[in-house]
């Protein structure tokens, strides 16, 4: 695929010398669906923004398909933005909503109503052109602004936090729907969010974003299973942040300490350079709770603890585990791999943890 979107040195100041957006560079492929994932308050809108021609960047450049396009008024890009308040117009009807951009461009009124019509058939909502917004559902009117945004074809789409406003099992169905319209327009989609959960199920690609600078680009799996920095890890998912030291021992096996635990993290992501102070992590679903009659593994290494905690989350239980030092650890056990209720631990109950080398990240501290 061919780059539709580049960003070049971006940088954007407000009142009182503050960098919302601090040199960024990033390119987007056409068809992409690309995330940009932060805190609020990190830069991630005001990227989105500028982009939209809504803010003027302070130095860099916005460039589309191969044009800078950074200079071009809003009304002129061919890029379109779904805002986060869905932005509709209280007393225009459904239909009136949707067309608006066509009909302030001049087409006849027939081909605004032949493609309003296709665009409700797209999303769902057929029949429903003459409402207003006031009498849909808030996932209807999502998929409202959303068809308005998406009727004249923009190269870009851009998203700002689409599923906010919805309640938990809405948000989860209308990522599905939006993929699935993803792929049935094939347009690059560019959304900003700070739910975790919904950028690695929707994207192509994750940009995390820490203080208006990039921490790291990737796919969901690689920014999951290969974060780049401890901000990484601890931000996408939850993960064991373990400070500790490693030694190399005589048979010149990198060994970590983790309360009276000694394990062989020789095969770990060693990510940068580090000496003996390092920072381990450990995700809670890598972890294994062994019975007693269980065989280690090979690349198992073991950590024993105690039970302080046992949270209880439908599909999984969630484990706090004390260790040596004050240390603790938190464990995901799924439920479907419980086969007798008398092998779940107890608050209190001593309990050996397993988990592959192969799945810790080191990180210098």
């Amino acid at each position: 695929m061919a780059t539709v979107l580049e960003l070049r040195n971006l940088t954007k100041k407000f009142a009182g010398d503050v960098t919302a957006v601090n040199n960024i560079s990033m390119s987007i492929e056409g068809g992409e669906f690309v995330t940009l994932l932060g805190p609020s308050g990190c830069g991630k809108t005001t990227m989105l923004r500028m982009i939209g021609g809504f803010e003027y960047p302070d130095a860099g450049s916005v460039v589309l398909d191969g044009v800078d396009i950074t200079d071009t008024p809003p009304y002129e890009r061919p890029v379109n933005m779904m805002f986060q308040d869905y932005a509709l117009f209280p007393h225009m009807t459904v239909e009136s909503n949707i067309g608006y951009g066509l009909r302030i461009t001049g087409i006849e009124s027939r081909q605004v109503q032949h493609k309003v019509g296709e665009m409700l058939e797209l999303i769902d909502l057929p029949g429903m052109q003459n409402r207003l917004p006031s009498e849909l559902s808030n996932g209807q009117r999502q998929r409202v602004a959303l068809a308005r945004a998406l009727i004249r074809k923009p190269k870009i789409l851009l998203l700002d936090e689409p599923m906010s406003a919805l309640d938990a099992k809405l948000r989860q169905s209308m990522q599905i729907e939006l993929l699935s319209l993803h792929k049935k327009i094939g347009i690059t989609f560019l959304m900003v969010t700070h739910d975790q959960t919904e950028a690695m199920v929707m994207s192509d690609r994750i940009t995390v974003i820490r203080d208006g600078a990039i921490e790291q680009i990737g796919t969901p799996n690689e920014l999951y299973d290969h974060p780049v920095t401890p901000y990484v890890a601890d931000f996408l998912g939850q993960s064991n942040m373990i400070p500790t030291v490693v030694q190399r021992n005589t048979a010149d096996r990198l060994i970590a300490k983790v309360g009276c635990n000694e394990l062989d993290v020789t095969d770990a992501t060693v990510v940068g350079t580090i000496d003996n102070n390092v920072t381990l992590c450990i995700r809670p679903e890598r972890i294994r709770l062994l019975d007693d009659s269980s065989e280690v593994d090979i690349g198992m290494e073991v950590i024993n603890g105690v039970v302080a905690q046992v949270l209880y989350s439908g599909n999984s239980l969630h484990f706090t585990i004390s260790l040596d030092n004050n240390l603790t650890i938190n464990v995901h056990y799924p439920l479907n791999t419980v086969l007798n209720s008398s092998l779940i631990a107890g608050i209190g109950d001593a309990v050996r943890c397993g988990v592959a080398s192969a799945t810790i990240s080191i990180f210098p501290r």
